[in-house]
């Protein structure tokens, strides 16, 4: 993408009343990195498991990146992944285990990519408690493929990590999809 034809796109808070766009971003990127929305029959359901409990908990470490289109990505941070697990183990999971049936008994290889992230509400991941000293904290950064690349797009892990930073963090891992390339600067 050649500089002239980027366009100016700027950070700010996230704040409640970007949560159905998160959704969508959310959603719109599930399917490592390009748009899982025909994967999912729950279109809320990427949501609850990988931005919801952040803008509802840590919101200061919660941004958007906006375009002159609008909001075109995020980066949602946590300094304490270890509490940040247990208090969605309190506050998050118990109402969505409600919602949804938990696909326990479903082979792997038989889980639609719904029953998959139920799976995830109702067994949700641990790291290995080595990795947690290492890297304490975590980001999710999603960008829709306007804000993709080179450029802007690359901007909004900066201010995240001087937070982490600030905050006597050792290191954060980035995480991703499986398919995800490495993101340089990461």
């Amino acid at each position: 993408m050649a500089a002239s034809a980027l366009t100016r796109m700027e950070l700010r808070p996230a704040t409640p009343a970007d949560r159905a766009v998160l959704y969508r971003i959310c959603l719109q990127t599930a399917d490592s990195g390009e748009d899982g929305t025909h994967l999912y029959r729950d279109p809320l359901l990427v949501g609850h498991v990988y931005a919801g409990p952040y803008l509802a908990f840590v919101p200061e470490h919660a941004l958007v990146l906006e375009d002159g289109e609008g909001v075109c990505g995020y980066v949602l941070g946590v300094l304490g992944t270890a509490a940040f697990g247990a208090r969605l183990e309190r506050e998050w999971w118990p109402a969505l285990r409600a919602r949804y049936l938990d696909p326990a008994n479903v082979p792997p290889e038989e889980c639609t990519p719904d029953q998959r992230l139920a799976y995830l509400i109702h067994h949700p991941a641990t790291p290995a408690a080595d990795l947690l000293a290492r890297y304490p904290s975590h980001l999710h950064i999603d960008l829709l493929p306007r804000a993709q690349g080179e450029g802007p797009g690359a901007t909004p892990a900066r201010p995240p990590l001087l937070v982490a930073a600030g905050g006597g963090v050792a290191g954060r891992s980035p995480g991703g999809g499986r398919a995800q390339p490495p993101r340089p600067g990461l």
